[in-house]
C-alpha cells in the first residue's frame, strides 16, 4: 500500500460515501481505490473480496456494517474516504462518521431513486452541515432513468439538484456521459471483465485517463446536450451572483465560471451537483473523483473548529482552533477498534501536529495518554507514519481509555469539541453464557463491544438478574452476538428481542401540591411544591419552567425541583418505562427557614411528579418504523394482508415495471422475523427496508 505525504491542506479531501443499502456505495469505493492505484485488483461485494468490507460478517451478509477508512491519491490530492453502512440498524455508525467529514458523496440507485435510508442519511448530513455531491449509480440496469432520479432528489431531498452530465446510451447500451460543463463526451468502451475499463492511474498530460476516452459530443446528442447545458447555466446563474453577471452579458457561462460557481453552491449547500455512471462496469468513476476534488471543500476551506457549547458569535480566540499544523493539537475520536495490532483509536485532527511519542490529554477522562504509533489506515491494513497534521484522518495506538466522542488535545491548551450524538437503543435481548463459568468472559466481551459501539448498552435486569443488551435493531444485536461468538470463541444464549417502550401523559393536571416533611433527629427536610403537568408539543421530550413569583422558592431550589422531575421520568407509573412528552411548570411552593435544602426540594419534585403522572392518564408508547416493501405485482395482496395482521397502516404505494412498492407504518415489535415471512409469501422475490419514525400509542 502506498502513502504519499501531502502537506498542503488545500489538497486534502475528507469525504464519506452515503447511500441506502444496496445502492452500490461499496462498489463505488472499490472502483475509486482501483482507479487511484491504492489497490491493484477490483474487489467485488458478491465475491467477498472488497477492501472496505473486510469483516467476516460483512462478507457473509454482503452489506457494510462498520465504517471503514481508506486513503488514496488523485490528481495531486489525498482523499481520505469513509465507506459507511447503509442499513438503518447501523445509522449511529454513519452519525459518528459524518461528525468528522468535510464532504460526502451520496450514491443513488438509478432505478429506485431516493430510498428510505437515502433520505435518513441525507438528513443526518444536513444536521452536520456536510456539503454533498450526488452520484446516480447503476445506469446500466433495466429501468434506469437519470431524470427520474434527479426529480426524486428534488422532491424529497433538495430543491436544486444540478445534473452536470447526460448519459450516452440506456441500460445495457450505456457507454458514457456527456460532460455538460466542458461539452465533451467521456466514453468507456469496455466492461468489468475485459480489462479495458479503468485502471490504477491518475490524469495524463493530454487530459485523458487510461480506460476513459475523451471525444467530441456525438452529433445525434449535440442538440439535447446544448439544451441541457443552457438550462444548467441558467439554473446556476439564478443562484450565483457572479455567474448571473456573465450569463446576462454573454447568454452562457464559460467552463471556468461554471465550475467556480458550482463549487461555491456545493460548499454553501445551495445546490447539489449530480453525476451519473455504473460503478460495477467502471463507468463514471473518474469524473466523480474529479468532482470530489473540484467541488467538495478542503480542511482549509472550513471555519475554525469551536469548543463545545461556545457561542457562535464569540470572539474569544481560546474557544476555537484554525486548521493549522502549527496550532495547539485538537483531535476528535470517532471510532475505536480492537485489532490484532492493538487497540486502534481513530482520530480526525482539526488543528496542530501529532507526532509519535507525543503525550495528549483525553478531556473526557482527564487522563494524559502517550501515542505510541500513528497509522495511515487502508481498511484492515495499516502503514506507520511519523506524524499526522491538521486535516488528517488516522488511527493511533497507545491511548487506553479514549472512547468515541472524546477530544484529544495538547495538555497545555485544552479544548473540548462537541461529540457526535448517540442514538437511544430501541430493541433489547437477554444474553447469557451457555456455561456459567464463562460469565466473567462474557462481561469482558460486552464491555469491549460497547467501547467499540456506543449505540449498544448493557444493564442488569433487577428482577431476573439477567444481562440485557440493547441496540438499534434486530440485525444490530444479531451482529453483536455473532461477534462475541467468533472473536471471543464464547457460546452465548440470546433471548427473543424486546422493544423499548415509553410512557406519556394524555391530559393536564393543574395545581398538584406536594409537601415533603421529614424529621428524624437533627436538621429535618422540608419542601412544598405546586406543579402543573401537561402533554408536551410534538417532538418535545421534556420541558420545565418556573412561574414562581415573589421568591417563594429560591432559584437554587427551583433547579433542584427540575432535577427531581428528571429523576421521576426514569420510570413511569405503568410499567417503569421512561416517560417522554411531558411539560412541567412549577407554580408555587414553600420553604422552611432551617429544614429546606436542595435535597429536600429534589425529593419533593420527584415524588410530586410521580403523583402527577398517575393522575394524568398515562398511556404506553411503542416504537414504530416506516417500512418500504418491494414485491412482485402478483404478491401485493398477500403482503398487504400480512402488514394488516401486523397492525401496519399503509401510507403510500407506487408501481414499477412488474413490481409494486408499498410504504406502511408498522410497530417495531411486529417486524421481528418479518424478513423470513416476506420471503415465504413472495417466493423469495420480496425485499423490504425500514427506518425509525418515533413512537405511537400501544394498544
Amino acid at each position: 500500500m502506498r502513502t504519499t505525504l501531502i502537506s498542503n491542506l488545500s489538497r486534502v479531501r475528507n469525504i464519506g460515501i452515503l447511500a441506502h443499502v444496496d445502492a452500490g456505495k461499496t462498489t463505488v469505493t472499490e472502483r475509486v481505490l482501483f482507479l487511484t492505484g491504492a489497490t491493484h485488483k477490483r474487489g467485488e461485494v458478491h465475491d467477498g473480496t472488497t477492501v472496505t468490507d473486510f469483516d467476516p460478517q460483512e462478507r457473509d451478509r454482503g452489506i457494510t456494517i462498520f465504517a471503514a477508512a481508506v486513503s488514496c491519491d488523485w490528481d495531486g490530492h489525498r482523499i481520505n474516504l469513509l465507506d459507511t453502512p447503509g442499513h438503518v440498524d447501523f445509522a449511529d455508525e454513519v452519525e459518528r462518521s459524518l461528525r468528522v467529514l468535510d464532504g460526502a458523496v451520496a450514491v443513488f440507485d438509478a432505478v429506485a431513486g431516493v430510498e428510505p435510508q437515502s433520505e435518513s442519511v441525507w438528513r443526518q448530513a444536513d444536521r452536520h452541515g456536510v456539503p454533498r455531491i450526488a452520484f446516480v449509480n447503476k445506469l446500466d440496469r433495466a429501468g434506469a432513468d437519470l431524470d427520474a432520479a434527479v426529480d426524486s432528489i428534488r422532491q424529497r431531498l433538495h430543491p436544486n439538484p444540478l445534473a452536470v452530465q447526460l448519459p450516452i446510451g440506456q441500460e445495457d447500451a450505456f457507454t458514457g456521459v456527456v460532460d455538460l460543463v466542458r461539452m465533451q463526451a467521456l466514453l468507456w468502451p469496455g466492461g468489468p471483465t475485459d480489462g479495458t475499463a479503468g485502471g490504477p492511474t491518475g490524469g495524463t498530460a493530454d487530459g485523458t485517463v487510461e480506460g476513459m476516452l475523451v471525444t467530441p459530443v456525438p452529433e445525434q446528442l449535440r442538440p439535447e446536450a446544448e439544451a441541457r447545458r443552457h438550462r444548467l447555466a441558467e439554473a446556476v446563474a439564478e443562484l450565483h451572483p457572479v455567474a448571473l453577471e456573465e450569463f446576462c452579458a454573454l447568454g452562457t457561462l464559460s467552463p471556468g465560471t461554471l465550475t467556480a460557481a458550482l463549487r461555491d453552491l456545493t460548499r454553501s449547500g445551495e445546490a447539489v451537483v449530480v453525476l451519473c455512471g455504473s460503478a460495477y462496469r467502471n463507468r463514471g468513476v473518474e469524473p466523480l473523483l474529479d468532482a470530489v476534488v473540484a467541488y467538495l471543500p478542503a480542511p482549509s476551506d472550513l471555519p475554525p473548529v469551536r469548543a463545545a457549547g461556545s457561542d457562535a458569535g464569540a470572539t474569544d480566540s481560546t474557544g476555537e482552533r484554525p486548521a493549522d499544523p502549527d496550532a495547539p493539537l485538537v483531535a476528535l475520536v470517532f471510532k475505536v477498534h480492537a485489532a490484532p495490532t492493538g487497540r486502534l483509536t481513530f482520530l480526525r485532527l482539526y488543528a496542530g501536529t501529532l507526532r509519535r511519542g507525543d503525550t495528549v490529554l483525553d478531556t473526557a477522562s482527564g487522563r494524559t495518554e502517550r501515542v505510541g504509533r500513528i497509522l495511515r489506515v487502508q481498511a484492515d491494513r495499516h502503514v506507520d507514519v511519523a506524524q499526522a497534521v491538521a486535516g488528517d484522518i488516522v488511527a493511533v495506538i497507545g491511548p487506553r481509555s479514549a472512547r468515541a466522542g472524546a477530544t484529544l488535545c495538547a495538555p497545555n491548551a485544552p479544548l473540548v469539541l462537541e461529540p457526535p450524538s448517540v442514538a437511544v437503543p430501541v430493541v433489547t435481548v437477554a444474553i447469557e453464557p451457555r456455561r456459567s463459568a464463562d460469565a466473567d468472559r462474557l462481561a469482558t466481551a460486552l464491555a469491549r463491544l460497547i467501547e467499540e459501539d456506543p449505540s449498544l448498552s448493557i444493564r442488569t435486569d433487577p428482577e431476573t438478574g439477567q444481562t440485557v443488551l440493547s441496540g438499534m435493531g434486530e440485525l444490530h444485536l444479531e451482529v453483536a452476538a455473532t461477534k462475541i461468538r467468533r472473536e471471543r470463541e464464547l457460546e452465548v444464549v440470546v433471548g427473543r428481542p424486546q422493544v423499548a417502550f415509553r410512557e406519556t401523559v394524555t391530559r393536564p393536571v393543574t395545581g398538584l401540591t406536594y409537601r415533603h416533611a421529614k424529621q428524624d433527629g437533627g436538621s429535618g427536610q422540608f419542601a412544598q411544591v405546586v406543579l402543573d403537568v401537561e402533554p408536551a408539543e410534538q417532538g418535545e421530550e421534556f420541558a420545565f419552567s418556573s412561574a414562581v413569583v415573589g421568591g417563594r422558592v429560591p432559584q437554587e431550589f427551583v433547579r433542584a425541583v427540575e432535577a427531581g422531575c428528571r429523576d421521576a421520568l426514569a420510570d413511569g407509573p405503568l410499567g417503569s418505562h421512561p416517560v417522554t412528552g411531558v411539560r412541567v411548570t412549577l407554580t408555587d411552593g414553600a420553604t422552611h427557614v432551617k429544614d429546606s435544602s436542595e435535597l429536600a426540594f429534589r425529593t419533593a419534585g420527584r415524588l410530586a411528579l410521580r403523583e402527577a403522572l398517575r393522575q394524568a392518564a398515562p398511556i404506553l408508547l411503542e416504537p414504530v418504523v416506516e417500512v418500504t416493501v418491494t414485491v412482485p405485482d402478483d404478491a401485493v395482496g398477500a403482503v398487504l394482508g400480512d402488514l394488516a395482521a401486523r397492525r401496519g397502516r399503509v401510507t403510500g404505494g407506487a408501481a414499477r415495471t412488474g413490481t409494486a412498492v408499498v410504504t406502511a407504518t408498522v410497530p417495531l415489535a411486529e417486524l421481528f422475523g418479518y424478513a423470513t415471512r416476506l420471503r415465504s409469501r413472495t417466493q423469495g422475490r420480496g425485499t423490504f427496508t425500514s427506518r425509525p419514525t418515533g413512537y405511537a400509542p400501544a394498544p
